[in-house]
């Protein structure tokens, strides 16, 4: 069809439109029961999935980037003089006819039969058994993980289920390795899964991008729960009184404290304190005139970086527990 474009366009359209009132329709339908409301939230997702990729089509053609759009309306929709208007009219309803009936199928939904059909489809969701379709939580893999592992203890399953988004009681020593990273990021893949798989409308993108935003904050002032003066550098009143740097106005005055003194100071900023004197009081006397949560990174011990890292993916972790929490997932945080 020499005019795809602007039909493409107007099919575009018209989808969009059906979609919209379609997903109005289902959400307007009360569920019988819980698989019926699970099967509910995956039609509607899948209905949006489509309204976005649509979208994105006509966001595609109206940007016209190689110009066909242009080139068409040129040659289909004008017309040099008056008279070859009604010519050039029905000239393109002839192609749109011969388009149509070489394309009766094209259409992903009809008026008919295929435009119920979206609300007919029951989706195919995975659940395990222990999940008894979104249910329960299965996290048998992650308790054998936790009790085998040096920062876990000995437990019934039924009792790691319901301490497991706990991790304030594992002490910090234990918690600053990568192995307890690891563990986190199994428990969130997993409860991001079983998010997907329950909650398919929850933006988790979104979830995640605005807490981290939070958490940003939080951790440059050491605020995060759980981790309130854990490697982030915030000063203690003790700290604080030891080495004041509103009385040092030149590097050459703090080398006079000595290197465990520097290394102390240093240390509790969680900056990294090795180096000579000189090296150590540099790095102390750019807390000066710039505040810690502005310094390069490159000044900061590498152990904070795994801290923050760990601590950002239990702040992710209990964000999902409390969702879950809400809509009726047993999970205590």
């Amino acid at each position: 069809m020499a005019s795809s474009v602007l039909e493409a366009t107007r099919a575009a359209h018209e989808d969009l439109e059906r979609l919209d009132r379609l997903v109005v329709r289902e959400l307007q339908r009360d569920p019988a029961n819980a698989r019926d409301r699970l099967f509910q939230s995956h039609r509607v997702h899948h209905m949006l999935d489509l309204v976005i990729s649509t979208s994105d089509k006509l966001v595609e053609i109206y940007e016209d980037k190689d110009g066909a759009r242009k080139d068409e309306i040129s040659t289909h929709l004008t017309a040099p003089v008056q008279s070859d208007i009604f010519p050039k009219y029905y000239e393109r309803l002839k192609e749109i006819r011969d388009y149509h009936r070489r394309n009766h199928s094209a259409r992903f939904i009809s008026e008919t039969d295929d435009y119920e059909e979206l609300l007919k489809e029951e989706p195919a969701i995975e659940f395990t058994g222990e999940e008894a379709f979104g249910r329960y939580l299965d996290l048998h893999e992650l308790y054998n993980e936790f009790i085998n592992s040096k920062f876990g203890s000995l437990m019934e399953y039924s009792a790691y289920v319901g301490t497991f988004a706990q991790t304030e009681k594992i002490s910090h020593s234990l918690k600053a390795t990568r192995q307890y990273k690891e563990y986190l990021e199994h428990i969130l893949e997993y409860l991001t899964s079983f998010m997907y798989r329950t909650e398919p409308l929850q933006d988790i993108d979104k979830i995640f991008t605005k807490l981290q935003s939070e958490f940003e904050e939080q951790w440059a002032n050491g605020e995060v729960p759980g981790w309130e003066n854990k490697g982030t550098g915030k000063k203690s009143e003790s700290q604080e009184s030891a080495v004041d740097l509103d009385y040092y106005n030149t590097v050459e005055e703090l080398v006079e404290l000595g290197p465990e003194k520097l290394k102390e100071a240093l240390t509790a900023r969680a900056l990294k304190g090795g180096g000579t004197v000189q090296q150590r009081a540099k790095r102390l006397f750019l807390l000066k005139h710039t505040p810690l949560e502005q310094l390069d990174r490159k000044h900061f011990a590498k152990g904070d970086d795994l801290k923050k890292e760990i601590a950002l993916v239990e702040v992710k972790m209990k964000r999902l527990c409390e969702i879950l929490d809400e809509t009726s997932v047993g999970v205590t945080v």
